[in-house]
Parts: structure tokens; sequence; C-alpha cells
């Protein structure tokens, strides 16, 4: 299957360990313009924070990035990046705030915490598969329309609208590697006379379950 895994939505959640506060802030994003955005808007909502921690991925340019953002090296950014990669995420960007509180946690202590908060932020945003689809079209007769619009969710897409006029026109999105088989099985069904129209291919939430 073509597609990739990212966040539902933008979400937060926090703990405390040993008197410090941490926050996970996780957000899906499509370009570092967009990842940059969101860590200058964290940075400016925490501003009286002890540190402000991220780590992001792109499928654009295949790009990581990260900050330990005054935390000892290694013990903070690199933590969190490691949590988007072993979840294998991308376009997404997790900021983990830090209010320190008084006692040290030691070099695996702030391993645990801030992979834990990165954790916990994206369990809040929830997982999404995105899937390779194609967007298009088919018309098709009134006689014709109850048999081709059962094609479409078998093959495991989505009639997203039907126009009734002279003619049905459905509009539909269906995963990439099923267009064939909706080619056959239309052609089948209508004896050659019914074809789709793939207007344009592009990624869509995967309505199978998968990521929940």
């Amino acid at each position: 299957m073509d597609g990739y895994r990212t966040l539902k939505e933008r979400a937060q959640d926090e703990f405390v360990e040993r008197r410090s506060r941490f926050i996970g802030t996780a957000r899906p994003v499509t370009t570092a313009e967009e990842a940059v955005a969101f860590i200058d808007e964290m940075r400016a909502k925490y501003w009286d924070a002890t540190h402000n921690v991220y780590a992001y991925i792109l499928r654009e340019g295949q790009l990581r990035r990260y900050s330990d953002d005054g935390e000892p090296q290694g013990t903070a950014g690199v933590p969190v990046l490691d949590v988007l990669q072993k979840e294998n995420l991308t376009d997404l960007a997790v900021v983990v705030t830090r209010y320190f509180g008084g006692v040290l946690l030691g070099a695996g202590g702030l391993v645990r915490a801030y992979s834990h908060a990165a954790k916990l932020g994206i369990m809040a945003a929830g997982i999404q598969v995105m899937r390779l689809c194609v967007t298009g079209t088919i018309t098709c007769d009134y006689n014709q329309y109850g048999r081709v619009a059962s094609l479409v969710p078998q093959l495991g897409g989505r009639v997203e609208d039907a126009q009734f006029g002279m003619v049905v026109v459905l509009s539909f999105s269906l995963p990439k590697e099923a267009a064939p088989a909706l080619e056959k099985q239309l052609a089948d069904v209508t004896c050659g006379s019914v074809a789709p129209l793939f207007t344009e291919e592009c990624y869509l939430p995967d309505s199978s379950g998968e990521g929940e």
C-alpha cells in the first residue's frame, strides 16, 4: 500500500516527573515553514519555560530536525525524534516544554521524560494513515446506477457525490491500487459502456481503520 503515517490533529498532554512539568504538544505539518511557525508559537506561549525542545519530520526533502534547547546534548531532542521515527511517522512536529522543578533528573531520566512526553502528545493527537488515492467521476444511466455505485465501496473507495440529471454522475475517491479493478469491473457490469474518468492522485485518510 502506498501511503504514510501522520497525526490526525493537533493535541497536547502532560505529566510531572520529580517536580518538573513536561508538556508534549504535537501537530501535523507539511512544510518546514509550518513546523518552524508551530515551534515559534510554542516558544511564545511558554516563554517562561526552562526548555522548549522540538523535533519534526517531513516527507518534503526527507527532512529531520531537532533541538535540545539547552538540555545536555542527546538527552532531549534526539529522544523526541526517536519516538517519531520508531512510530514511523512523518509530516509532524512535536514540542516538549519543560518547567524545571528543582530536582535534577540525570541523563537517563531526561531521555525517559522527553520520550514519554512526546509519546503522550502523539497519543493525544492520534495516528492517521494517509493512503495514495485517485479521484474521478463515473457517468452512467439510471438503470446502471445501483450496480455502478456499489463497486466503489466494494473496492475500498468512497462515493463523494452524485449528480442526477439526464444521466447520473458519481464523484469518487479510491485507493490507487484498486483503479485497474474498478475499470475492469465497470466494464463487466455495463458491457463496456461505462468507464471511470480519473482526475488526480492525492493522499487521503485511510478508511480501513489502520492507525486507530
